[in-house]
């Protein structure tokens, strides 16, 4: 590329600001998932290093307004399997604080009850009011008898996606009671493509968003070690590397796109292969899709910048450990801090004789920066001779 382009920090930083405040108009048709649009501002922000310009009143403010969404079970458990978080307001329902009654159409969506959980991580809050219970019950009945889970009760897709956010929901909580693990791995490795790959589904062609599901839904359910062999690992590996051009694209034959330096350079963290594509390519085409005037980041280069393609990029570019950005846990992605603010409330909840279910304690150290061909190796070696030290490992609608 020519010329060298220049990281605008403060810009981004006023940019995942300002979407905690205003949006754009063309936002409207996202009304719905306005939960997922503050977890990219507030986990950019925390990327950024710069939560602290959201005031303590900010903070609380919304943390309010995520608790406000949650989806608990009525007084008789009525709406018990429809549990969790919702997205917004849209539906014209808020929670009933006095726990007497349910409205049949008020249903959680699996992924706002995983950013929901994750936007109370980042803002430090201690889980104390999240109705565990209701969760998990919310999450048990999406899972559907081929191992996928549905987005929402009420009928919807099932695929890759839902899988991770089942999964991320279940580490967060640290109970993995609501998911059939057997089922779900059945699902994960049916969708595995003759080239190594993963799909949405069996069948279906493999996709750097789902491939980065997959790999860490496998994580975190604990069953990577087991489910792929080294030849596996080796294929897919291979994958993710041929889908660098300059930044990475999703699918052969397809435009680099900002976002999948995120879904593709995670995957390759978490196998251990993060240092076997151009880093400075990438860099460069992360740079390139940056908005100068306004901040934030865009699809491809000269796109308008939005709110999930800027924190990927950032994403992106911290797992390359540049421009002093807060490391990540890539197989939550969520930012080190956050997970570790995660894991002191686990901690907790062990000494209150909470059950502990997470197979991704011991592997936190490995969730930093700098991957490297030797680390590549052991993990490589680990996946065919001791499965069991994959106790874990660290780390929308996906297009």
């Amino acid at each position: 590329m020519e010329g060298r382009c220049k990281f605008e920090k403060e810009r981004h930083i006023r940019f995942f600001t300002r979407n905690l405040q205003v949006l754009p108009s063309r936002y409207q048709v996202l009304d719905s998932n306005r939960l997922t649009i503050a977890f990219f501002a507030l986990s950019g922000l925390d990327v950024l290093n710069a939560l602290d310009r959201l005031t303590s009143p900010n903070k609380e403010e919304i943390i309010e307004w995520i608790y406000s969404l949650q989806v608990i079970p009525d007084r008789n458990g009525a709406n018990s399997q429809k549990c969790g978080f919702r997205g917004s307001f849209t539906n014209g329902v808020s929670t009933d604080k006095t726990n007497q009654s349910h409205h049949d159409f008020d249903s959680s969506h699996i992924a706002m009850t995983y950013t929901g959980l994750a936007c109370l991580l980042i803002l430090g809050d201690d889980l104390s009011r999240v109705d565990k219970y209701g969760c998990l019950q919310g999450v048990k009945a999406l899972q559907m008898k081929d191992g996928s889970f549905e987005s929402t009760l009420d009928g919807s897709e099932n695929d890759m996606r839902f899988i991770y956010c089942a999964c991320c929901v279940c580490t967060i909580l640290d109970d993995f009671s609501a998911i059939d693990r057997d089922l779900a791995v059945q699902y994960i490795m049916k969708s595995k493509s003759y080239d190594g790959a993963f799909g949405q589904g069996p069948g279906h062609e493999s996709h750097g968003g789902s491939t980065y599901c997959a790999i860490s839904s496998l994580l975190m359910l604990n069953r990577f070690g087991s489910a792929l062999s080294l030849p596996d690992i080796r294929k897919l590996q291979r994958w993710c590397v041929n889908a660098q051009n300059a930044g990475f694209h999703g699918r052969p034959h397809k435009d680099d796109d900002t976002c999948y330096s995120f879904w593709i350079g995670a995957s390759l963290k978490l196998i251990g292969s993060f240092d076997l594509f151009d880093w400075d390519e990438n860099e460069q085409f992360i740079l390139s899709t940056q908005d100068s005037v306004i901040g934030g980041f865009g699809k491809w280069p000269q796109s308008h910048p939005d709110a999930l393609h800027s924190y990927t990029g950032l994403c992106g570019l911290t797992m390359m450990g540049l421009y002093d950005l807060n490391p990540i846990t890539p197989a939550l992605n969520i930012t080190v801090k956050a997970s570790n603010h995660m894991f002191s409330l686990h901690r907790k909840w062990a000494e209150q004789g909470t059950k502990v279910d997470n197979p991704l304690t011991t592997m936190n150290s490995l969730g930093g920066h700098m991957g490297s061909t030797l680390g590549a190796f052991v993990l490589g070696a680990g996946v065919v001779v001791l499965p069991w030290l994959y106790s874990y490992f660290f780390p929308s609608k996906i297009k």
